[in-house]
């Protein structure tokens, strides 16, 4: 009988041997050491840390709470996700040998993401019901995955092109997107609820920047020229497709009534933001991001979306 062969380096990831040792736990990267520590000091709970009773429904209208309900029902979808993208990045960082913090941290990335979706089912719950799943399926797509696990598990797309597209762009639009809802949001509990989920957020920004910034000493002109083009392909054909907020979508009957959902959750003081607000601080978030990265020597080009312009 023929032994089985051992999996090539070229194998799918999954199906590689695990390369676990020798184990260094010392650190490497110390920025995100830190970050670690902070995750593990700053720990909260859905259920405890929110006084989900200071929440009446019954004084929302019923236009408004269904709206909100939609709402909240869509972020929770979006966070979701993430729960199963932060352990597969950690696969990822196992298997590439890469410092271990970054997979300490990512460890408690999956239990920070798992309580902001918990946080959105339960806002949901109490304005009438938790929606499991959208209508329309070219919403579902919209808002399905963004492509990062898929990603993960591809051993030609370096880690430093996904910390770049997820984290240097995804993350930062969303991190401006929950401080401005925080601003408008007049209702105490999905304030709080807002302002806890923010809280992770500035974390989950800070590790990409300080992982990009370690990597680039070692990195070839080629592979951070594939990094600034995944940043750059994330951008314009996942964040500008109405991934997090609908307007950025094509037009449709669809986006017209996620709009709608949007303007009345807003208007009730629950959440959501709009277009007219929305639209000034998605483009500060570029700018911004487009003058770190040319702090580090990379050259990121301007933007056209048919709402926002040229950016």
């Amino acid at each position: 009988m023929n032994a089985i062969a051992a999996p090539t380096a070229n194998a799918p990831l999954l199906d590689r041997i695990e390369r676990r040792f020798p184990l260094a736990m010392d650190t490497a990267i110390p920025k995100i050491r830190e970050l670690y520590v902070a995750a593990t000091r700053n720990q909260w709970d859905p259920e405890r840390d929110i006084d989900w009773t200071a929440l009446d429904p019954d004084a929302i209208p019923d236009e408004q709470r269904e709206a909100a309900r939609n709402w909240w029902s869509r972020r929770g979808w979006g966070e979701y996700g993430a729960i199963s993208e932060s352990p597969t990045l950690s696969v990822r960082f196992t298997q590439d040998r890469l410092p271990v913090e970054m997979a300490l941290f990512f460890a408690l990335r999956t239990n920070e993401e798992a309580r902001h979706a918990e946080t959105c089912y339960r806002m949901a719950e109490r304005l009438g019901g938790y929606i499991p799943a959208p209508i329309h399926a070219d919403f579902t797509k919209a808002i399905g995955s963004h492509g990062v696990r898929k990603m993960a598990l591809d051993p030609d797309t370096s880690v430093e092109c996904i910390i770049a597209a997820l984290v240097c762009g995804l993350e930062e639009y969303a991190f401006d997107w929950f401080r401005l809802m925080i601003e408008t949001t007049t209702n105490p509990v999905a304030n709080k609820a807002l302002k806890l989920i923010l809280r992770d957020e500035v974390r989950h920004c800070a590790f990409g920047w300080h992982f990009i910034e370690a990597r680039l000493p070692h990195m070839r002109p080629d592979e951070i020229e594939r990094m600034r083009q995944a940043f750059i392909d994330t951008t314009i054909q996942v964040e500008l497709t109405g991934y997090r907020v609908p307007w950025m979508a094509p037009d449709s009957p669809m986006t017209d009534k996620e709009n709608r959902i949007d303007a009345l959750t807003r208007a009730a003081g629950l959440g959501a933001s709009i277009e007219s607000e929305e639209k000034p601080v998605f483009i500060a978030t570029m700018q911004r991001v487009r003058r770190r990265f040319a702090e580090l020597g990379i050259d990121i080009p301007l933007f056209t979306h048919a709402k926002l312009g040229t950016f």
